[in-house]
């Protein structure tokens, strides 16, 4: 199955907007849920990006892939799952320490943040200054 672009805006608008109306209703102490169930919309979405993700990577394992240029696009997916999982960590951290689970300092927290944003920094270097314009 392949989602149209319009379709992703869409979805990503969606658990956008759902999780932001179940986080003001947590900030405004209407709603005493607890901060993993909060989070539940970002859960899903993220858990769609990464299955699609682990398909699309799986998909170089069938008979019949033409390899070329499969080496490049295989590393940049392997960042994008490598990036997902650091916004799981951060996020999963995150509500831990919300929740009172752990009495981790809130700097070691953002630690898989820090990391995905430098991570992003360095992707965004390559890609304007090494990558070959043809």
């Amino acid at each position: 199955m392949r989602m149209s672009l319009a379709q992703r805006v869409l979805l990503t608008w969606l658990f956008t907007l759902l999780f932001l109306i179940m986080l003001v209703l947590k900030l405004d102490e209407k709603a005493p849920w607890n901060w993993f169930l909060i989070f539940i919309p970002v859960w899903i979405f993220d858990t769609i990006l990464i299955v699609m993700l682990i398909v699309k990577m799986a998909g170089r394992c069938k008979s019949g892939f033409d390899p070329r240029n499969g080496s490049q696009n295989m590393k940049k997916k392997v960042w994008y799952l490598i990036a997902m999982l650091l916004k799981l960590a951060f996020c999963l951290a995150l509500c831990a320490k919300l929740q009172r689970f752990t009495t981790m300092k809130l700097a070691y927290v953002f630690i898989p943040l820090w990391a995905l944003l430098i991570g992003g920094m360095v992707e965004l270097g390559y890609n304007i200054f090494y990558v070959r314009r043809d």
